[in-house]
């Protein structure tokens, strides 16, 4: 038989345990599920941040499954995550990162230094020789202070460890990692952030599960399902028809067929991205691009403003240079005028008075009427081109290869900034004016990412992490919650 106070104490360590596990601080616990159709297939490299491509997309589920000492937080280019407090040393040499008490991976294990360190030193992406020809060692102070000694000082550090840059500073279980190796991770991955996997159908779906552990808060919808929907008239029908709540990435028709529809939502994101025509072999003495007159025929053929218009609904600001304006230290330049007639003097001045064959011109996934429209300003003023659509994995991995000849029309999304040191501002104008002056480039438009948004959805939580293009997925809502 129970006592009195045997039962009283009984009966608040269930009240306690049931506040606990149906909400953290109060709040209510996840519920319903929300749809992505995204416009790419997710793959599972994508699920390791060490091997993760070094393209934003990949974000979009990075930051669903995992966490690190600092990342892009809303409101902040660069906040205090895992880590509840991060300082720097005078010198520029040393970074300390104190995580918070009490952090859990997905498995309930502890989030702990041990694992910073081995995340980092595992870490073999993008930004991986950068990073190991400047971090002399990472020392484990305790089991939640970590630091970073620099070999010297590198102002750029945080932008490199703590955005999108790259996913060096995205932490993953050593001791998970250990037992199940690099390919048993990525089938099942484990991690620190608000969404925990569930499955993966391969080409079709991944499924994730809101977490009640994380350290932010609780998500409000219990279940997301990723879908892999590369064709975006697909991803409008499932919009419409209520099978997907967000349909990512919509070229400017299919925006355009959301905008009409009154149930749906059209919204534009804010993040750092940019087009751009690439001139492949201009540092070949043979090659034609390698006279600066046809790039500059290039600059002035191409007709930004309605470009904009037909692929970007009017939101994507025309641009001058490849930095995104939201960037700091961007350059805040006019983009080249339209100018046909000075494109076809500049042709003929080159040698070409009557035009040439420029072979083909291969256009980034899935941004097919930018480029479509890229290529008829071109054709009109005598560069003829062709273009040669690919598929998104086949584009990345010749970009990658060096394997892309001639031009190539191009979009990157990465975040990061230079580091913010007023005095660097100058030097930092003046590469972007070199590239302006010698035409390296084509710059086209600031891509401002298209999403179509369903009558689900009482909070997308768009545009309220700076500089990335996608949502803060703990912050979206259902209508009803």
């Amino acid at each position: 038989m129970r006592t009195q106070s045997g039962v009283v104490s009984w009966a608040m360590a269930l009240v306690l345990t049931l506040a606990v596990a149906g909400a953290a601080g109060g709040q209510t616990a996840p519920a319903g599920e929300a749809v992505m159709a995204w416009h790419v297939t997710i793959a599972p490299t994508w699920f390791d941040p060490s091997t993760a491509p070094p393209q934003i997309t990949v974000f979009g589920i990075l930051y669903a499954l995992h966490d690190g000492p600092v990342r892009s937080l809303p409101g902040q280019k660069i906040g205090a995550s895992l880590a509840e407090s991060w300082s720097e040393s005078p010198d520029g040499l040393v970074y300390e990162f104190k995580l918070r008490r009490g952090l859990k991976f997905h498995n309930g294990d502890p989030v702990t230094t041990e694992d910073v360190k081995f995340s980092f030193e595992r870490y073999k992406g993008a930004g991986a020789r950068e990073m190991q020809e400047r971090v002399r060692q990472v020392e484990i102070v305790d089991p939640l202070v970590v630091r970073f000694h620099l070999k010297e000082a590198w102002p750029d550090f945080m932008t490199f460890y703590g955005t999108t840059a790259t996913a060096a500073g995205l932490v993953v279980p050593k001791k998970y990692m250990t037992q199940v190796g690099e390919e048993g991770f990525r089938k099942h991955p484990i991690g620190a952030g608000p969404y925990k996997f569930v499955s993966h159908s391969p080409g079709v779906e991944v499924v994730l599960e809101a977490t009640t552990t994380h350290w932010r808060k609780v998500p409000s919808v219990k279940r997301l399902v990723m879908k892999s929907v590369p064709e975006g008239t697909t991803r409008v029908a499932m919009l419409k028809r209520g099978e997907a709540d967000v349909a990512y990435a919509l070229d400017g028709p299919e925006a355009e067929d959301v905008k009409r529809d009154p149930k749906l939502t059209l919204i534009a994101t804010r993040h750092a991205s940019i087009f751009w025509i690439e001139f492949a072999d201009q540092w070949d003495p043979k090659s034609p691009w390698h006279d600066k007159r046809l790039r500059q025929a290039v600059n002035f053929s191409l007709n930004r403003k309605l470009i904009n218009e037909a692929a970007c609904l009017g939101f994507c600001p025309p641009a001058g240079v490849i930095v995104p304006r939201v960037m700091d230290f961007a350059l805040q330049v006019e983009p080249p005028p339209y100018d046909p007639a000075k494109a076809k003097q500049l042709l003929a001045e080159a040698g070409y008075p009557k035009g040439f064959d420029a072979g083909d011109l291969v256009p980034i996934p899935p941004f097919f009427t930018t480029a479509e429209s890229a290529v008829n300003d071109l054709n009109a003023v005598g560069i003829r081109v062709r273009m040669r659509p690919t598929e998104r994995a086949t584009f990345y991995a010749a970009w990658r290869d060096k394997k892309l000849r001639g031009l190539f029309l191009t979009a990157v999304g990465n975040s990061g900034n230079a580091a913010s040191q007023r005095k660097r501002e100058v030097i930092l104008h003046r590469i972007q004016q070199l590239t302006i002056d010698r035409a390296m480039f084509a710059p086209i438009m600031d891509l401002r990412a298209l999403f179509g948004i369903g009558p689900k959805m009482a909070d997308h939580a768009m545009n309220i992490v700076p500089m990335t293009a996608f949502p803060s997925y703990e912050d979206m809502k259902l209508k009803g919650q």
